[in-house]
């Protein structure tokens, strides 16, 4: 007797398998905790998203999984993370998202900033210094922002190129996190690496941004990977853990980075769920995990 098969039982039977399968990559992701990370990726964590955390207990947690890196520190915090054999992937510049570079008035501070910042990252052997666009404001238009940026940077830009620093322009998102922001689309950061120029200019690929902003992920790496000079992760919709309650499958992000033969950092900048230390550093090994293809 042969038994008929509906199109929604079968979808149903499809989606449950296409699940079942999902879970168990992640569930291979997370399994063998103390196994040694692949190599493939070098791996970093934004220290802001561990506030529970002593810096010294997540530099000793980095230490011991394989994470190289803690990043967006400044100064104060490079003597902690040396002590533990790690670098700082992205140096925090400690300037405001909003009043960035696509200001006229807000370059002689930002110039002052940079001109000091820029010896000590060298200093300590760092190389990757943030820094932001800025915001839109009524009748500034994204061509004219990217003139301003362009202006400048370029006061800065000898400088760094001097020091063997690279300044690194974040891709943020402007519709869920920093409203108006200017450098929110791959496109403008891109335009902006070409009118400057100069290997001591790219940008920081956040997928959790460029995610809510424009999707398409990785065609978008894989065209302009030489303008990208960070990664940064983080689960979307929410910022939270990476893993399969959101619509970012990471494991083919991560393959698509590595096949670019990009050498960089992919820094964690999730939020944990559960901010309490034990739980928050046992998300950070899954979804590091996760990324270790």
């Amino acid at each position: 007797m042969k038994t008929q098969l509906t199109r929604r039982a079968m979808m149903g039977t499809l989606a449950g398998t296409a699940v079942a399968t999902t879970m168990g990559r992640y569930a291979r992701a997370e399994a063998e905790p103390s196994a040694p990370l692949k190599g493939n990726i070098n791996h970093s964590v934004c220290r802001w998203c561990y506030g529970r955390v002593s810096l010294e207990e997540l530099c000793a947690f980095c230490k011991k999984i394989g994470i190289k890196s803690v990043e967006l520190l400044g100064p104060n915090d490079f003597e902690t993370i040396k002590k533990y054999g790690l670098t700082c992937a992205m140096v925090s510049s400690g300037a405001s998202i909003p009043k960035g570079f696509n200001k006229l008035e807000n370059h002689d501070e930002l110039v002052e900033r940079y001109e000091k910042m820029i010896p000590i990252v060298a200093e300590a052997g760092f190389t990757n210094l943030i820094c932001f666009s800025g915001n839109r404001e009524p009748g500034l238009d994204d061509e004219q922002g990217l003139k301003n940026c362009v202006v400048g940077i370029k006061r800065i830009l000898g400088l760094a190129e001097k020091h063997k620093v690279v300044l690194v322009m974040e891709l943020l998102n402007s519709k869920v996190n920093h409203k108006d922001y200017m450098c929110d689309h791959t496109a403008w950061g891109v335009e902006l690496c070409k009118r400057i120029g100069s290997e001591n200019f790219k940008l920081l690929y956040d997928i959790y941004h460029m995610q809510i902003m424009e999707g398409d992920l990785i065609r978008t790496i894989q065209e302009n990977i030489q303008y990208i000079a960070h990664f940064h992760t983080g689960g979307n919709p929410g910022r939270h853990e990476i893993d399969e309650t959101q619509e970012i499958y990471y494991p083919a992000v991560m393959k698509a980075i590595v096949a670019t033969g990009y050498k960089g950092f992919v820094g964690q900048e999730f939020v944990p769920r559960n901010p309490e230390p034990a739980a928050a550093l046992a998300s950070l090994e899954r979804c590091v995990r996760i990324c270790d293809v």
